[in-house]
């Protein structure tokens, strides 16, 4: 998969879990968490380690004080990753 493609997908994933509420309006809300996370993942990071991430972004970066869905989305993002790269095997 192409960086660009880990991107979009990336991307998609994020606003579809949306935890602010607000991916219908604004396409890129989520943007600054897509870097970080395909970083973390590219260096091999555990799940409780993508989940750590997300809390720490939901709750000082983006305010919530009861952030939606964390471990879901740490589940779907490391099986996501791995997919990925069974598929390129």
């Amino acid at each position: 998969m192409e960086p660009v493609d880990a991107q979009d997908n990336l991307r998609y994933l994020l606003n579809e879990w949306d935890p602010i509420g607000v991916a219908d309006l604004v396409q890129d809300e989520y943007d600054c968490l897509i870097g970080p996370i395909l970083s973390r993942l590219t260096r091999g990071a555990e799940r409780a380690e993508v989940r750590e991430f997300l809390w720490h972004e939901l709750t000082e970066h983006f305010g919530l004080s009861h952030p939606y869905d964390v471990d879901g989305m740490a589940d779907r993002l490391t099986a996501w990753w791995s997919s990925i790269h069974t598929q390129e095997v």
